[in-house]
C-alpha cells in the first residue's frame, strides 16, 4: 500500500527530511516443498516453485444492481502441513478503517463433510468480528485435505483510500471474501487488527479461480488471467479469471475504458473511468515501463498478467497479486505498487509481524525510477524507531510511515551503497528466488546477505535485524 508522495512527504519531511466436491479430498503428500538447486555461491540457480499442495480456492461474487451489495460463495480445499482441528479466515473488511467507511463482511453459512460449526472472533475488529473460525469434527493430520464452503455477504461503503468502496461509475472490493489465514510451518495467524493505514494479514499462495456476476453495462478488472465475459443475460454478465498463485484477490467493476500492452512477456491491462482525464494506453505504457525497470533489478516478473484499474483519485495505491487498485496518477506510487508483485505477491510476509519485508522493500524499489538525494537518505536513516517493528509497535500512521517506508527505504539504499550495488542486487535476487511463494522472515534476508557484512550492519543498526536473525 502506498499513499501518493504529497501525503507521505508531509509525514516524512516533518520528521527529518503503505477437489472433490463431495467431501474430503484424498490425503496429499506430506513431503516438504523441495528447495531450488543452488550454485557455488549458495544462491538458487532457479526460482523456488509454489507448493503443489497449496490451497485451492474458488470465489464466486455477485454484485447487485445497487452496486453496494456483494454476495458470494467461497470453496476452499485445504491441505495443512501441520495438524489442525480448525480453519481460520480473516475478515479484512471488518477492520477499523474499512468499517468506518461503511464496509462490512459477514459469513452467512458454512458447510463441509468435516465441519462441526463456525463462529466469529473479535481480533481487534468491529462487529461481527475480524476472524471467522471453522471448527472441524475431527483433527486434520498434516497432509490430509478437507473442503469447506462459506456463503458470505459484503456491504460496500463510500469512497475513500480503502480497499473496498463505491464511487460514481465504479465499485471495488479487494480482500472482499474470507481470507485463509494460514502460515505454512507456523499455523494460524490470529494477529489483531490495528488502527493504522496498513495491512495485518498473513496468507499462503493459493490456486485461485474467480467469477464475478455484475451488471452487463460494466467492465470487471480483477486478479488473474481473465477470460472473455459471458454473453449478457437478463442485464447481467459473468466474468472469470484464474491466478495459480494468489494470496488474496481484488475486483473492480465500473465503466472502464481499457487498453492492453506487453512488457517482457507480461500482458498488462489498464482501465480508466469517464472524466478521469487519463489515457489507458499511456497508463499501460507506464505500467510496462515499471515492470521492465523492476525486473532488471529483482528478476523476472512473478505473474503472467498485471491488471490495473484506475479508481477515483483518492490518494494512493493498494497491491494485490497480479492486480493493483490505483487511486492516483503518480508514477512513483505506480512503481511502488508494481514492486509489491515481488515483495508481498511472490515473497510473502506476515504483514502484522514483519511489515518492513514488503513495504520497506517496495519503497526502496522506487529508486529504480530515480535516486533519492543522499542528504535526505541520511536524514531518514537517522530517524528514531526500529524498521523491524510489528504493526502493534507503532502508535500512529506518522510513526509507521516514517519508520517502515521512509527509514526502511533509506536503510536498504544505504546497505546497497555500503555493500556495492552489484553484490547487493545479486543478494536480493537470491533472497527473492529462494523465498518465492513462501512467507519470508527477517532470517531469510539475513541469510541472503550473509556474505555482505556491511549491509548486515546497516540493517541491524536500523532495527530491521537483531542478533538472533544473523547467520551463525
Amino acid at each position: 500500500m502506498r499513499r501518493r508522495p504529497a501525503v507521505l512527504l508531509a509525514l516524512l519531511l516533518t520528521a527529518g527530511c503503505t477437489s472433490d466436491t463431495s467431501g474430503t479430498a484424498a490425503p496429499a503428500s506430506t513431503a516438504p516443498v523441495p528447495s531450488p538447486p543452488t550454485g557455488a555461491t549458495g544462491c538458487p540457480t532457479e526460482r523456488a516453485a509454489p507448493d503443489p499442495d497449496r490451497p485451492v480456492v474458488d470465489l464466486e461474487f455477485s454484485l447487485a444492481d445497487d452496486l453496494r451489495t456483494v454476495t458470494g460463495t467461497e470453496t476452499v480445499v485445504f491441505t495443512p502441513d501441520l495438524p489442525t482441528d480448525e480453519l481460520v479466515f480473516r475478515l479484512v473488511p471488518n477492520g477499523p478503517d474499512a468499517t468506518a467507511l461503511g464496509n462490512q463482511l459477514t459469513v452467512d453459512s458454512v458447510r463441509g463433510d468435516d465441519v462441526a460449526r463456525g463462529g466469529y472472533e473479535e481480533a481487534g475488529a468491529t462487529a461481527p468480528g475480524g476472524l471467522y473460525v471453522v471448527e472441524l469434527a475431527d483433527r486434520l493430520a498434516a497432509g490430509e485435505s478437507t473442503e469447506v464452503e462459506l456463503d458470505f455477504s459484503l456491504s460496500l461503503g463510500g469512497g475513500g483510500f480503502e480497499r473496498l468502496g463505491t464511487a460514481q461509475d465504479v465499485s471495488w472490493f479487494a480482500s472482499g471474501a474470507p481470507l485463509l489465514a494460514w502460515e505454512p510451518g507456523v499455523g494460524w495467524a490470529r494477529d489483531p487488527f490495528v488502527a493504522l493505514t496498513g495491512e495485518t494479514a498473513s496468507s499462503p499462495v493459493s490456486d485461485t479461480t474467480i467469477s464475478v456476476e455484475a451488471p452487463a453495462a460494466l467492465t470487471v478488472l480483477m486478479t488473474g488471467d481473465q477470460d472473455e465475459p459471458s454473453r449478457p443475460r437478463d442485464g447481467r454478465r459473468t466474468w472469470t479469471s484464474h491466478e495459480p498463485v494468489a494470496r488474496d484477490v481484488s475486483v473492480a467493476v465500473g465503466s472502464f475504458t481499457t487498453a492492453e500492452t506487453q512488457a517482457g512477456g507480461v500482458r498488462v491491462t489498464t482501465g480508466v473511468l469517464p472524466g478521469s482525464g487519463l489515457d489507458p494506453a499511456r497508463q499501460a505504457q507506464a505500467t510496462g515501463e515499471a515492470i521492465e525497470q523492476l525486473s532488471a533489478r529483482f528478476g523476472a516478473f512473478p505473474y503472467a498478467t498485471l491488471t490495473v484499474p484506475w479508481l477515483p483519485d483518492l490518494g494512493g495505491g493498494i497491491e494485490y497479486p497480479s492486480s493493483i487498485l490505483m487511486a492516483t496518477d503518480d508514477e512513483v506510487v505506480l512503481v511502488h505498487e508494481v514492486a509489491h508483485m515481488w515483495f508481498y505477491g511472490m515473497v510473502g510476509d506476515s504483514q502484522f509481524r514483519d511489515p518492513w519485508l514488503d513495504e520497506s522493500f517496495a519503497s526502496y524499489a522506487e529508486s529504480v525510477a530515480g535516486d533519492l538525494a543522499p542528504a535526505r537518505v541520511s536524514r531518514l536513516l537517522a530517524l528514531e524507531g526500529d524498521v523491524g517493528g510489528s504493526m502493534a509497535s507503532f502508535p500512529d500512521d506518522r510513526s509507521y510511515v516514517t519508520t517502515v517506508y521512509g527509514k526502511g527505504a533509506a536503510m536498504l539504499l544505504t546497505a546497497r551503497e555500503q555493500a556495492g550495488a552489484e553484490a547487493f542486487d545479486a543478494a536480493v535476487r537470491c533472497y527473492v528466488d529462494a523465498t518465492a511463494w513462501s512467507i519470508a522472515t527477517p532470517d531469510d534476508v539475513a541469510a541472503a546477505l550473509a556474505d555482505l557484512p556491511a549491509a548486515l550492519a546497516v540493517l541491524q543498526q536500523a532495527g530491521a535485524l537483531d542478533a538472533d536473525d544473523l547467520p551463525d
